[in-house]
């Protein structure tokens, strides 16, 4: 579960960027998080992930605070950021175990996980290769590889599908349903509408730093139009 709690974040004095922001992503829900360029969600995102600090308010992973523990928050969570492009120098093994080692991955465990996830995704055979020479779509599998080899009960997802081709897209989504009905949680970030309507559970709406709609597609299109599409439905909100 991640609880957001009246959180405030301002980059120039006086003008907030996230505006008493309050979210609660449920366990066993697969959460979308849209909003246009420039609404706040990567600045939720990055606070949500310990990479901002909070000016007000609080976070918590399972009810731990990403502000006053965040090592402890941190272990609670896996993060597939919207920029694969990091560790270019290292192979993907190399990247792999670097990860596994943080989060304190058994040998065996991180041998059996990175095995099936690099199969799935068909990445396996280029794990001894360098980071740098993959294309963009090897570089989002490999990260998402990264992100899952702990086993988080929490996913943060920011664009996640993003340079995968469709096989890679449908495996990662059908892991996304599976993670969620085991009573886990997926907090997913995405531009991509026809996705988050056929994926999400509940859906929040982000415009110019303040949350304009929670809920559930069938609830949005009770509340504003009952046969538009969630791509009407987001351009009518947000305009």
């Amino acid at each position: 579960m991640i609880e957001i709690k009246n959180v405030n974040k301002s980059y120039v004095k006086g003008k907030k960027s996230i505006d008493n922001l309050n979210l609660e992503v449920k366990n066993g829900e697969i959460f979308g998080f849209l909003g246009p360029n420039g609404a706040g969600k990567t600045t939720t995102i990055k606070m949500i992930t310990g990479i901002l600090e909070i000016d007000e308010g609080d976070i918590l992973i399972d009810g731990t605070s990403i502000s006053k523990e965040p090592v402890e928050a941190k272990l609670k969570f896996g993060f597939v950021p919207d920029n694969p492009d990091m560790f270019l120098k290292l192979k993907g093994i190399e990247y792999l175990n670097f990860l596994a080692d943080i989060y304190k991955v058994s040998k065996e465990e991180r041998e059996e996980r990175i095995e099936n996830l690099a199969k799935k995704f068909e990445i396996y055979e280029n794990l001894n290769d360098r980071i740098q020479s993959y294309s963009h779509g090897m570089r989002q599998k490999i990260v998402v590889i990264g992100t899952l080899l702990h086993n988080p009960k929490n996913w943060i997802l920011d664009e996640p599908m993003t340079g995968l081709d469709p096989k890679s897209s449908h495996d990662l989504k059908e892991m996304m349903k599976k993670h969620a009905k085991t009573g886990n949680t997926v907090f997913f970030s995405t531009h991509v509408l026809e996705v988050a309507e056929k994926l999400c559970d509940r859906i929040g709406i982000i415009n110019k730093g303040k949350v304009i709609f929670i809920g559930t597609y069938e609830e949005m299109k009770k509340q504003f139009k009952e046969d538009a599409s969630l791509e009407d439905l987001f351009l009518e909100i947000t305009e």
